[in-house]
C-alpha cells in the first residue's frame, strides 16, 4: 500500500522501504561538521544533558574530545513534563555553546524545540536534534526539511518503528537528506528504567532505511550504571555511534542526573568501546 512519495509501507510485516535509488545515500554517510557519521566507523557524541554554566560546558568538552568523541551535545532549550523544571538556558547560552565547541575544535549538536528557533541556530549548531516529543511536530519537520544542516531524529518514547521512519520521511520529502535516526527507547509497561531500549530497533533501521543509526543508552535506560553495557549492546547490533550524556557532577546537575556518567564512567565506556568494535572489524571515528 503506498503511503508516500518516498516510502513504501508493508502491512506484513510492518516495515518501511526506500524506493529504488535512494540507498546511494546510505553509502557516503552524513557530513556533520569535520566528521561524517554513518561510513563504518563508530562516533560518539557526548556532552551534557543541558548546558548550565560556561565552565561546566568547557570542562566536560574537554574530556570529552580527550577520550575520543567526535561530537559535542548539550541542551539549550528543554522540553520538560514538570513545567516548573529547568528549561535550559535558552538564547543565553548561544554564545556558550560557539566558544567551546570552536575551543575544543568538535562538531555540536542541540534541541531545536520550535520552528522559530531555526535562523537563531543556524550559526550556533552543526545538527539540529528532533526530540523525542516533537518527533510528531509535523510542522518542525517540514521546515527543518528545507534546510541543508542535518538533522538528529530521535524516536517518539511512544512511537512505532513505522511512525519514525515516516517523520524522517517528512524531513526527507522536503529536500533534506542529511538524517540521522537516534534509537532511544520507548514506554512500555516496564518500570525498572526511565525506557525500555529497543535493539531490534537499530539492526532494523540498519536494514531498512538508507540513514546512520546512533543510539542514546542515557535516555534509554535512565540510569547511568547501565549506560556502558547497553552502549556496548547498541555497538554490537550495528549502530554507527552514540549519543551520551556527561557531566562534571551528577548529583548536582540541572536536569537528568540520574542518567548522566561521570567522567570517570565516560573513561570507562571509551576504554571498553574500541576493544568490541576491533572484534567486529570496525574502528572509532576520529576527528
Amino acid at each position: 500500500m503506498k503511503i508516500t512519495a518516498t516510502f513504501l509501507i508493508r502491512d506484513m510485516p510492518a516495515l518501511v522501504d526506500l524506493k529504488q535509488g535512494r540507498m546511494n545515500h546510505k553509502l557516503s554517510g552524513v557530513k556533520v561538521g569535520s566528521g561524517t557519521i554513518g561510513t563504518g566507523t563508530f562516533s560518539v557524541w557526548a556532552g551534557p544533558c543541558s548546558v548550565e554554566s560556561a565552565e561546566q560546558f568547557a570542562k566536560t568538552a574537554a574530556l570529552v574530545k580527550r577520550f575520543g568523541g567526535v561530537g559535542l551535545r548539550g541542551g539549550l532549550f528543554k522540553l520538560r513534563t514538570d513545567p516548573t523544571a529547568f528549561q535550559g538556558l535558552g538564547r543565553e547560552a548561544y554564545d556558550i555553546a560557539k566558544k567551546v565547541k570552536a575551543d575544543v575544535a568538535l562538531p555540536f549538536v542541540s534541541e531545536i524545540t520550535d520552528p522559530r528557533q531555526i535562523s537563531d541556530l543556524l550559526d550556533v549548531v552543526d545538527m539540529f536534534q528532533v526530540g523525542s516529543r516533537n518527533m510528531h511536530n509535523y510542522a518542525l519537520l517540514k521546515e527543518l526539511g528545507q534546510t541543508k544542516k542535518p538533522i538528529l531524529l530521535k524516536r517518539g518514547f511512544a512511537a512505532t518503528f513505522k511512525e519514525w521512519m515516516l517523520a524522517a520521511d517528512y524531513i526527507f520529502k522536503g529536500g533534506n537528506e542529511a538524517i540521522v535516526l537516534c534509537e532511544r527507547g520507548i514506554r512500555t509497561f516496564e518500570t525498572s528504567t526511565r525506557n525500555t531500549f529497543d535493539i531490534n530497533s537499530i539492526a532494523l533501521a540498519k536494514i531498512e532505511t538508507p540513514f546512520p543509526v546512533i543510539a542514546d543508552p542515557s535516555h534509554g535506560t535512565g540510569r547511568a550504571d547501565l549506560v556502558v553495557p547497553i552502549s556496548l549492546a547498541a555497538a554490537a547490533a550495528g549502530a554507527d555511534g552514540l549519543l551520551i550524556e556527561v557531566h562534571p557532577d551528577p548529583a548536582t546537575a540541572k536536569s537528568d542526573g540520574n542518567q548522566s556518567l561521570t567522567f570517570a564512567q565516560y573513561e570507562t565506556l571509551m576504554t571498553k568501546l574500541p576493544k568490541l568494535l576491533n572484534a567486529l572489524d570496525r574502528k572509532m571515528a576520529v576527528i
